[in-house]
């Protein structure tokens, strides 16, 4: 409170003076980044220019003192000396200006003794008094939790919270750019939703007033995606925010960005073959490295992904085939004979006690990348059953790190018969007490009456590729303002 008292009391004396600068006084001629590029130029010239930013040191040496400016294109030295700005405009700067204050700097180009480039100040004004100081310069700010519920603290203080959001950016722009250049149709579809449909998931529920009914945030795009296949649009995408009621991890936060894409009559390995190498490119593209970064090692992305079924993913892990039973009940006797400590608590049907199984015995096994192919059709209910084998789907997912991070289904169910069948059987859960299980649709049944293109279709967490690209180990470093519990 004192440091704040003494801010304002410096904020006074600033407006007192007239020093304090308006929106429409600002005059940056450069960026610090555009000044040093063209520094000898600048130099040669004599040309004036004017640089703002933040301040985020002071050091003062007699009637010499050098700050540092930082923008978002770098930081750079001002020299400011008694010589250029007098007696009285030296010693109120000093004086008045604080660590944390957006400042507009006008000189010209000079070279310090020790070789750095600076701008020599023979103007300067005020354009923000920072009331509250910065964290401390060395040291940054140590509270992890606090990085993340003050993210603009973050960003001023570590660097390296910049480069992940640079490189969050430049992926997804990536994925637009190639997607674009393939003639894909991106498109934007309704966050509020009256069926949470697209994904086995619990949805956030919210009320309409003037509808005077309940609507849901979408837990993922894929209906109203596929209905827009239904009429016509053969190649869609759209990077999507959804938001799942669910848990909070490492992996998991309640609203994330996802894209989900869709492509009529392509086939499955070229599929495949066209998501690794969408993948790929984005990966370089957003940090000039062909590589992951995977549990504390780097992996490189330059060979085709392995693949390796679900059923033998869980057998490697634990010597149970789940494909082979019926019912839930079966399955819970096997693991229980296996000696595994496994609760199924929380889980309704043999396709729910299949997934837990594999999360907590084969997942975790993989670091991959690597493509987990033909899961059981009951985890899958928006996917084809495989011909030669109904109780599989046409679905594949790539692991990363025991993560999931890219769900695809190669072949779309696009029998009306099929749909409803699998949506009545996830009905049924439902009533049981499932809160991921979902709702019967009978407005996309009938979309499917009409005809929907064989096509295949892919979802990508961005927020997960993010951190393996960035070598963070949490969602939360990828997400500028991640969910948190609120503080009173």
């Amino acid at each position: 409170m004192q440091e704040r008292e003494a801010r304002l009391a410096r904020l006074q004396l600033w407006l007192d003076k007239g020093r304090l600068g308006y929106d429409d006084d600002v005059n940056r001629t450069h960026t610090t980044a555009d000044f040093l590029h063209t520094f000898i130029k600048l130099e040669s010239s004599g040309a004036s220019s004017s640089v703002a930013g933040r301040v985020i040191a002071i050091r003062q040496v007699g009637k010499l003192s050098f700050l540092r400016l930082k923008d978002f294109s770098g930081e750079l030295q001002i020299v400011v000396r008694v010589q250029e700005l007098g007696e009285i405009d030296y010693k109120e700067l000093l004086e008045y200006l604080d660590i944390g204050d957006i400042a507009e700097f006008t000189g010209k180009p000079m070279t310090t003794k020790s070789g750095e480039k600076s701008l020599l100040v023979d103007n300067f004004k005020l354009l923000v008094k920072a009331l509250a100081p910065l964290p401390e310069k060395w040291h940054g700010l140590q509270d992890v939790e606090i990085r993340f519920r003050q993210r603009e603290l973050d960003l001023i203080s570590r660097p390296d919270a910049k480069r992940i959001f640079i490189e969050r950016s430049k992926l997804i722009a990536s994925i637009r750019k190639q997607l674009a250049e393939l003639q894909f149709i991106e498109v934007e579809t309704p966050v509020l939703q009256p069926i949470a449909g697209g994904a086995n998931a619990k949805p956030f529920v919210t009320h309409h007033n003037a509808l005077s009914t309940d609507l849901f945030l979408r837990i993922a795009p894929e209906i109203y995606l596929k209905r827009l296949v239904v009429g016509g649009f053969e190649k869609i995408f759209e990077i999507a925010r959804c938001f799942r009621n669910e848990g909070i991890d490492f992996s998991h936060n309640p609203e994330f960005t996802m894209l989900e894409l869709y492509w009529a009559y392509v086939r499955p390995q070229q599929f495949l073959e066209f998501l690794e190498k969408l993948i790929k490119q984005a990966v370089v593209d957003a940090s000039g490295r062909a590589e992951l970064f995977i549990n504390g090692e780097t992996v490189a992305l330059e060979e085709s992904w392995p693949k390796i079924s679900f059923s033998q993913a869980v057998k490697n892990a634990c010597g149970i085939d789940p494909v082979t039973f019926n019912s839930q009940a079966e399955l819970e006797v096997a693991v229980k004979n296996a000696g595994l400590a496994l609760d199924f608590k929380g889980c309704f049907g043999l396709g729910e006690a299949m997934d837990s199984l594999y999360k907590a015995t084969a997942r975790p096994l993989l670091l991959g990348p690597i493509w987990v192919t033909e899961y059981p059709s009951e985890i899958k209910p928006l996917a084809k059953p495989l011909g030669t084998n109904p109780k599989l789907s046409a679905t594949a997912q790539l692991v990363v790190g025991g993560t999931e991070i890219v769900n695809v289904y190669y072949h779309e169910q696009n029998d009306p018969a099929g749909q409803r069948s699998a949506f009545s059987k996830q009905q049924l859960l439902r009533e049981r007490g499932s809160e991921e299980a979902q709702s019967f649709d009978e407005e996309f049944i009938q979309s499917l009456e009409t005809g929907l293109p064989p096509c295949a279709g892919v979802g990508i967490g961005i927020d997960r590729l993010a951190t393996f690209v960035s070598g963070c180990d949490t969602l939360k470093e990828v997400i500028l303002f991640p969910t948190l519990k609120r503080r009173d």
